[in-house]
């Protein structure tokens, strides 16, 4: 059962799309208390869906709690991972954010940074669906394995 404000409905075909499994995977992966135990996977990954309403009720300025900083964890594991199994070659995500939600965050493959994407105001971290979760994800990924392809050589050291 969704609660009012839930931004997701367990019917959505985009829960389907390898990229939105993959993130109910590195999310019940961290969930070391089993809070996860029977959620549907709309319900588990409906706090990464930033409505305009959701995003209002969050200040401008506020520092993000671990859970949400877990949450940008996933969502590189998650794009790691999909980039490996694409691939074939290890992809290993870097993180790091500071208390205040500012940072950076890596993907390597060998010897080349196949993803450098700056991290601002994590404590708002989110999309506005899952389409565009989907779309942002296949972008990421996509520009990714195209550089992999250029640089093979750098990617298989």
């Amino acid at each position: 059962m969704q609660n009012a404000a839930s931004a997701l409905a367990g019917d959505e075909p985009e829960l389907q799309a390898d990229f939105p499994r993959e993130m109910v995977k590195q999310l019940r992966a961290i969930d070391t208390y089993d809070t996860y135990q029977g959620w549907s996977e709309a319900r588990i990954l409906d706090p990464l869906i930033m409505t305009r309403q959701r995003k209002r009720e969050i200040p401008i300025v506020g520092d993000p709690d671990e859970i949400t900083m877990a949450r940008v964890k996933a969502f590189y594991n998650a794009l790691a991972s999909q980039i490996e199994k694409r691939c074939g070659l290890m992809a290993v995500p870097v993180i790091n954010l500071t208390h205040e939600g500012f940072g950076r965050a890596f993907i390597t493959v060998g010897k080349l940074i196949v993803v450098d994407k700056t991290l601002r105001d994590v404590h708002r971290f989110g999309f506005p669906s899952l389409a565009k979760m989907n779309e942002e994800a296949d972008m990421i990924i996509s520009k990714a394995l195209a550089l992999i392809q250029t640089h093979a050589e750098v990617a298989n050291l």
